[in-house]
C-alpha cells in the first residue's frame, strides 16, 4: 500500500509486462514452430524474433520444451473455442449426434492448416511425449465431448452411458485418424477416408429408433 492508501500499481504493472512477455515468446515460438519445426529452432531465435532477453524466456519457461507445451496448449484452445460454440448450439436447437459429427469434421480442417498440422501432430507427440500430449488434448476437448454426448442421451439417440469412457475412446480415434492423415503419402485421399471412419463410428453410436 502507498502512504495515501491506495494501490501500489507496482505489482500490476509487473504482472501486464510479465504477461506480454509470456505473450510474446508464444507468439514468436509459434511462428518459428510452425515455418521451421521444433528441431531447427534456437532459444536466440526466439528471443530476437520476441524482442526479449534470453533471461526473460527462462524466467517464463525452464527450456525450450516448455515454450512449445505452451504453444501447443494455445493451439489446442484455439480450436476448441472455434468448434464450442456451433457444436453445442447445433447439440441444443437439432440432432446431438449429427452435431459431433460436424465438430468432428471442423476438427479435420482445423488441423489440416500446414502451421497447425506441423506443430500438433508432427512435433508435439514427439517433443512432448505422447502422454502429454494426449493430456492435453484431453484437457481442452474431454469437456465439450462429454456436453454433446450428453445432449444426445437427453435427446434419445444416444443410449444412457456414461459419458467420459466414451469420449475418451472417441477423441482417441480422432487424435488418431488426425495423425494418420498427417502422415499419409496422400493427404487429401487419407483425410476423405478418415473423415467417412469417424462418421460411420458416430452413426454407430445411434440408438435405433
Amino acid at each position: 500500500m502507498s502512504m495515501s492508501g491506495a494501490s501500489d500499481p507496482a505489482p500490476t504493472k509487473h504482472a501486464a509486462r510479465s504477461a506480454a512477455t509470456r505473450s510474446a515468446l508464444i507468439a514468436a515460438g509459434r511462428e518459428l514452430f510452425a515455418t521451421r519445426g521444433y528441431a531447427e529452432v534456437g532459444t536466440e531465435e526466439i528471443v530476437r524474433t520476441a524482442g526479449v532477453t534470453r533471461g526473460a524466456l527462462y524466467h517464463q519457461f525452464a527450456d525450450k520444451r516448455e515454450l512449445f507445451a505452451a504453444v501447443y496448449e494455445e493451439i489446442e484452445a484455439e480450436l476448441t473455442a472455434q468448434l464450442a460454440p456451433g457444436a453445442l448450439e447445433a447439440a441444443r436447437t437439432g440432432d446431438p449426434l449429427d452435431a459431433l459429427g460436424a465438430a468432428a469434421r471442423a476438427f479435420f480442417a482445423g488441423v489440416r492448416d500446414p502451421a497447425v498440422e506441423r506443430i500438433a501432430l508432427v512435433d508435439a507427440p514427439a517433443v512432448l511425449g505422447w502422454d502429454r500430449w494426449r493430456a492435453i488434448g484431453l484437457a481442452h476437448g474431454l469437456g465439450l465431448t462429454e456436453t454433446v454426448l450428453q445432449a444426445a442421451i437427453d435427446a434419445g439417440v444416444l443410449a444412457p452411458q456414461p459419458t467420459r469412457p466414451l469420449a475418451h475412446v472417441l477423441l482417441g480415434a480422432l487424435d488418431e485418424a488426425a495423425l494418420y492423415v498427417a502422415r499419409a503419402a496422400d493427404p487429401d485421399a487419407a483425410a476423405t477416408e478418415a473423415i467417412a471412419v469417424v462418421d460411420a463410428l458416430i452413426a454407430g453410436l445411434r440408438r435405433p429408433a
